[in-house]
C-alpha cells in the first residue's frame, strides 16, 4: 500500500534479525579461547545494515569471542584489517547525502513544481536517517577493550572489501601472551569456476618422500590445450596442502579469478581502456590430463595488464595426509594482439618464468607459511638462447626445476629440501 508520508522523509530500514551469514561461520579454539567468524556478502550486508556497503568498498565481518581462559584478552583490530573502519566512519561514508538529494530533487521539482515544498522535509529526513544509521552501526559493532575471563563478546568489524574469499588473522592480546587464529572464509557473489571433483581425486594415495620426489620428476612438463596436442606454460610448481590452507597462506591480496562471461568481459574491457586495476580478472583455461585448472589465484597490480597469476590442479596423491597439487605460475607484464584468442588480445608474460616461481617461494618464506621448500627437476631446461613458446606464442625460458612448497597451518621456520 502506498504511504504518502514516505514523501516527507527518507527511509532507512536495516533488518537486524536477518543473519543468514551465520550459516557460513567458522570456529577455532585454543588456549581457552573460542573464536567464531562469518563474513557478510554484498546482499547480506545491504539487508542487515540497510545500505550498500560494498559500493563504498566496505565489508562487515562478524566476530564472536568466548573467553574461557583465566586471562583478560583484547582483540587487535589491526590484525583483522590494517585499514579497518570505525563504526561511525563506516556509517559516515554510507550516509544519505543532503547535497545529492537537493540536486536530484531540485531537478525533479522543475518538472513537478508542486513537490518543491517537500524539499526541506527530505533534507531533514536524511539527517534523521543518518543519525539512526550512526546509532545502528555503533550498536552492532565489536566493542573495544578487554574481554574478561568467563565472558564473551560479539559484533561487527568493518573491513575493506574482498570478494570470493576473505583471509584474515584474529589476534588476541594479553599482558604476557598473544594468541593468533588464521581464517579463510568464502564470500558468496563472485563468479568463480566451479569444478566437480572426480572419485579418483577424492581417494588420494599417500606417498613417501622418495615416491613424491620421483613422481615430480616424471610428471608432464607443461600444461596443454583442451585436446592435449599442444604444449602451453610450464608446470613449474608443486604445492602440498588443502584448498583452505592455500587460501590462508596466500593472503595479502592473492585473489581468485572470475570465470569468463559477458559481465567479466565488460569489466575486463573497461579496466583495459582506462588502464585500471581489476583484482578478479579472469584467466584463460589451461589443461592437465584433460582437466581445466581447479582454481586460479592472482596478485594484481594497479593495472589489469600486470599481475602474477597461478593455476592449480589437484593430483591423485597426498603427502603426510595433505593433498598434492601441480601448478603453473607466471608474471603478466603487458598485453599484445594475437589471432590465437577469441578477443584477439592476450597478456604478455615475462619470459623468465623462474622469477615468478621464486617470487612465490620468497613470499611464503617471508610470511613463514611454508614448512619445507626446495626444487626438483621436471620441466626440462630451456635456456634464453633456445626458448620455448606457450599456446599464445609467448617465449619463455627456464632452468627446468619445479618449486616444491609444503604449506604450514601455523607460522613456522622454513626448512630447505635439498632434492635437486
Amino acid at each position: 500500500m502506498l504511504n504518502p508520508l514516505r514523501w516527507l522523509g527518507v527511509a532507512y530500514q536495516p533488518h537486524h534479525d536477518e543473519k543468514s551469514f551465520l550459516e557460513r561461520f567458522e570456529t577455532q579454539d585454543d588456549a581457552g579461547l573460542e573464536i567464531t567468524v562469518a563474513v557478510l556478502s554484498d546482499r547480506e550486508s545491504e539487508r542487515y545494515f540497510g545500505v550498500r556497503l560494498a559500493r563504498r568498498g566496505l565489508q562487515p565481518v562478524w566476530i564472536h569471542i568466548a573467553n574461557k581462559s583465566d586471562l583478560a584478552y583484547r582483540l587487535d583490530f589491526f590484525s583483522v584489517d590494517p585499514a579497518y573502519y570505525t563504526p561511525l566512519e563506516a556509517a559516515y561514508v554510507c550516509h544519505f547525502s543532503g547535497g545529492k538529494r537537493l540536486i536530484s530533487f531540485g531537478l525533479l521539482a522543475w518538472l513537478y513544481l508542486p513537490l518543491l515544498p517537500l524539499l526541506p522535509f527530505k533534507l531533514l529526513g536524511a539527517r534523521k536517517a543518518n543519525r539512526r544509521m550512526d546509532s545502528y552501526f555503533k550498536q552492532n559493532s565489536f566493542r573495544t577493550g578487554p574481554i574478561p575471563p568467563g565472558t564473551d563478546r560479539s559484533g561487527i568489524v568493518f573491513t575493506c572489501l574482498d570478494e570470493g574469499s576473505k583471509n584474515m588473522s584474529i589476534v588476541l592480546v594479553e599482558q604476557d601472551s598473544v594468541q593468533k587464529f588464521d581464517f579463510s572464509l568464502e564470500v558468496p557473489g563472485l563468479a568463480v569456476r566451479e569444478t566437480e571433483e572426480s572419485a579418483e581425486l577424492q581417494n588420494l594415495r599417500d606417498v613417501s618422500e622418495d615416491e613424491l620426489r620421483l613422481w615430480i620428476t616424471k610428471f608432464a612438463r607443461c600444461t596443454t590445450n583442451k585436446t592435449g596436442f599442444r604444449e602451453g606454460d610450464p608446470l613449474n610448481l608443486v604445492v602440498v596442502g588443502d584448498r583452505t590452507m592455500i587460501r590462508q597462506c596466500l593472503g595479502g591480496r592473492w585473489d581468485e579469478a572470475e570465470t569468463i562471461n559477458f559481465s567479466t568481459c565488460v569489466k575486463t574491457a573497461k579496466a583495459f581502456l582506462i588502464n585500471s586495476e581489476y583484482r578478479y580478472s579472469p584467466v584463460s583455461s589451461l589443461y592437465v590430463d584433460g582437466r581445466v585448472q581447479e582454481f586460479a589465484l592472482q596478485k594484481a597490480r594497479a593495472s589489469i595488464n600486470e599481475r602474477i597469476h597461478l593455476r592449480l590442479w589437484k593430483t591423485t596423491l597426498s603427502f603426510e595426509t595433505q593433498p598434492v597439487w601441480i601448478g603453473q605460475i607466471s608474471r603478466d607484464i603487458g598485453v599484445r594482439f594475437t589471432p590465437k584468442t577469441w578477443n584477439l588480445t592476450t597478456h604478455r608474460i615475462d619470459p623468465d618464468v623462474d622469477e615468478a616461481r621464486d617470487y612465490l617461494i620468497d613470499y611464503l618464506v617471508a610470511n613463514r607459511r611454508v614448512s619445507r621448500f626446495g626444487y626438483v627437476p621436471g620441466v626440462d631446461a630451456s635456456p634464453a638462447a633456445t626458448p620455448r613458446r606457450n599456446l599464445t606464442g609467448d617465449i619463455y625460458y627456464t632452468d627446468g626445476n619445479r618449486a616444491v612448497l609444503m604449506l604450514s597451518k601455523k607460522a613456522t621456520q622454513p626448512k630447505f629440501l635439498n632434492w635437486v
